[in-house]
């Protein structure tokens, strides 16, 4: 028997009604399937939903063999071990209660066959170049997620998954934070996958090279056989084809509402002939009468035949129109921070020399997984110290967004999250503008705990850009890694109009060259950027 994953009348609300599903209908068999929606389509959700790690409303869930699964938010957890995050924490502790003598049958099923475990995860991780060495004093593997890189600890989830080999694999987002070279291990893995494989991710690359795509939009599920791009050109078709009914649907509104209106003037016009000849009594009175009657009879049967050809026309027309997208995306108005050219933002004495950012510079930060362009990027915006640059001089308006998206408190709400960063803005002024960020309605009110990911992208984005002052200088770490490609487009047009400094560490060169950046610094672990040619990366 295939393994397999199916989902029945899958229906699941949040906590506040808000329903994600609702007689949901999937299934994900043998292959790999790259499932794609909007932020806030519950493709999360889905995942969760089938780990168990939430239970649906109604409906069942069943999956054949076990389940493997990298959630997007594992660097949020910083306390979770290296082993923990590899998924051998419960055969390690097996392993250390044999050697300490308790030789009990619990704890000779929990090793099995595993005997080598540890040798095989330090393996695995450096097949990913991950050399965790030690960190102070104890065992690697005992490192909390809190000492790695995001992508390291993205990396290390991924090789606990190509460790333990499941039936059913689920990815959710699995190239945030990732470096080329890691990125080009992650595609080669995907490559060669055997068994059910089922992908959220936004990486374009990553998505040509499964074998399906499944399109959650609207509480419903649909597939597309094929890779991304063979997605996107049967949509193209599929959209041309509906604007062309939606074309032809209003020609036939305004053709049957310009009859009826012709039906109506000669209606009226023998209305008006009756009448002047019933005045003019020159037939019977009963024959007038009778002729009156039919003729209005008629009259009305005609006007109801004309307004149910209209009624009818419109509801085609809005049939037409239901097939094609329109879809919301965020609206990012970036503050109006126009800084001169020769005006310095930041200054950062190295070993090598002063580093300077002026005016409305935009820089690339680019380097290796672990390289340091994290604890860079926090040493300039004052969170931490770093080796060997000290901040000599920096704008006291910094806007800062780090890749762990850890800013929020998770406690709060939204609304109060946003107000923390914007005090003197109203509630009414912080839902006009969080509604810019598509956060809508309820959505305000949760707590930022309940977020998905994108939707936690986009409040934490909206507190950084809704800060009073707003800031002069954006230091952003791995923008674009919870954002659908739409909402990528949208933050790339806005930040190519933004007149102040930039300062974005990423691996995505396409967003990277869209947003305008002019200078490359390449960091490597343990030394100062420096300017960089971007083609040498």
């Amino acid at each position: 028997m295939s393994h397999s994953i199916v989902c029945t009348d899958l229906s699941f609300d949040w906590a506040d009604g808000t329903a994600v599903f609702s007689g949901l209908n999937a299934a994900f068999d043998r292959g790999r399937t790259g499932l794609i929606g909007r932020n806030g389509s519950g493709k999360s959700t889905l995942l969760k939903l089938i780990t168990g790690r939430l239970a649906p409303d109604s409906g069942t869930i069943t999956t054949v063999g076990d389940v493997g699964y990298l959630d997007q938010r594992l660097t949020l957890d910083t306390g979770q071990s290296v082993a923990d995050l590899l998924g051998i924490a419960r055969t390690r502790a097996a392993l250390r209660a044999i050697e300490a003598g308790d030789a009990s049958e619990a704890n000779f099923t929990a090793v099995g066959d595993d005997w080598d475990i540890e040798e095989r995860a330090i393996a695995e991780l450096a097949r990913f170049g991950i050399s965790l060495g030690p960190s102070g004093t104890g065992d690697p593997l005992d490192r909390t997620v809190g000492t790695l890189s995001g992508g390291e600890a993205v990396l290390t989830g991924l090789a606990g998954l190509l460790l333990r080999r499941p039936a059913i694999t689920l990815l959710d987002e699995p190239t945030n934070n990732l470096d080329r070279r890691a990125r080009g291990l992650l595609y080669e893995a995907v490559d060669s996958w055997r068994g059910v494989l089922v992908v959220v991710s936004h990486d374009r690359e990553l998505l040509d090279r499964v074998d399906q795509i499944a399109e959650l939009r609207d509480g419903r599920l649909r597939t597309w056989g094929g890779n991304y791009t063979a997605y996107t050109e049967q949509l193209a078709a599929e959209q041309e084809a509906a604007q062309r009914m939606v074309r032809a649907a209003e020609a036939e509104v305004r053709r049957e509402k310009r009859q009826l209106v012709e039906a109506r003037t000669k209606l009226d016009r023998r209305l008006r002939y009756g009448n002047k000849m019933y005045e003019s009594k020159r037939e019977p009175k009963i024959v007038m009468n009778a002729r009156k009657r039919e003729a209005q009879v008629s009259a009305g049967k005609h006007r109801i035949m004309q307004t149910e050809k209209v009624e009818e026309a419109e509801q085609a027309l809005a049939e037409s129109e239901a097939a094609v997208r329109d879809d919301d995306r965020i609206r990012i108005a970036l503050p109006d921070t126009d800084v001169p050219a020769g005006r310095d933002v930041l200054q950062l004495a190295t070993p090598q020399g002063a580093l300077y950012v002026r005016g409305p510079e935009r820089i690339a930060l680019v380097g290796d997984n672990g390289s340091g362009k994290t604890t860079l990027l926090r040493a300039i915006t004052g969170g931490a110290d770093h080796p060997v640059v000290r901040v000599v001089r920096a704008t006291d308006r910094i806007g800062y967004l780090p890749q762990r998206l850890d800013i929020l408190d998770d406690r709060l709400s939204v609304m109060d999250n946003v107000r923390a960063a914007a005090p003197s803005a109203t509630p009414h002024e912080v839902r006009a503008n969080l509604a810019r960020f598509l956060i809508r309605g309820d959505r305000v009110d949760q707590t930022a705990g309940e977020l998905s990911g994108g939707e936690r992208f986009r409040v934490s984005l909206a507190c950084l850009l809704l800060a009073d002052p707003p800031p002069q200088l954006l230091v952003l770490d791995e923008p674009t890694n919870n954002l659908d490609l739409d909402s990528v487009r949208q933050l790339t047009e806005a930040l190519a109009a933004y007149r102040g400094a930039l300062l974005v560490a990423g691996h995505d060169t396409a967003f990277l060259a869209d947003i305008g950046v002019t200078r490359w610094w390449r960091v490597e672990r343990g030394r100062a950027p420096v300017d960089t040619d971007p083609l040498q990366d």
